[in-house]
């Protein structure tokens, strides 16, 4: 089933997420829901905060691909129950963009390899070493765990500048 986005400055996006106690079939439905809502907004990751939900859940598919009619010719989803990263090594500075920061991007400067431990969707442990974009995604999406936008790593003007449009945008969308 497709969710909505919430998009900023939905206060949501600012909470931090629980733990998910024990992954049952009302987590893997989730999980399916927030890969086809990941999917239809041409995302390349998804946190269960970006659609209300506030536990510890992401998913990711930084290998999908589409023919021409937009249907999937391949896709390497993950998807990570409580996920946590162990390790990180080096730099890397990636030019970011959000489906809850629409029509915005910049450059973030992240770890450029990490390793990330957590469970899958049968509930069994996981471990992720990831670098470049999967690295970069680890990083985004499980900040999104703990109510940090990409933009809150931003200069303090660029963030004020950022966050100002956002919200003279979310008003107008509001009364039209």
């Amino acid at each position: 089933m497709l969710l909505e986005v919430l998009t900023y400055p939905d206060p949501r996006l600012a909470r931090k997420s629980l733990p998910v106690a024990k992954v049952d079939d009302e987590i893997r439905q989730l999980i399916d829901d927030m890969f086809e809502t990941m999917y239809a907004s041409d995302g390349v990751g998804l946190a269960a905060p970006q659609i209300g939900e506030i536990r510890r859940i992401i998913v990711i598919d930084v290998e999908q691909k589409n023919d021409d009619k937009g249907a999937p010719i391949t896709r390497s989803p993950i998807a990570i129950v409580n996920p946590v990263i162990t390790a990180k090594e080096g730099k890397i500075v990636w030019e970011e963009g959000c489906l809850s920061v629409p029509d915005y991007v910049d450059e973030v400067e992240r770890a450029a390899k990490v390793v990330c431990e957590g469970l899958d969707r049968a509930g069994n442990p996981l471990r992720i070493e990831g670098e470049g974009l999967l690295a970069v995604c680890l990083q985004h999406e499980i900040d999104h765990l703990d109510g940090v936008l990409f933009v809150d790593r931003l200069s303090r003007l660029k963030q004020s500048m950022v966050k100002k449009k956002l919200e003279k945008r979310a008003k107008a969308d509001a009364t039209a």
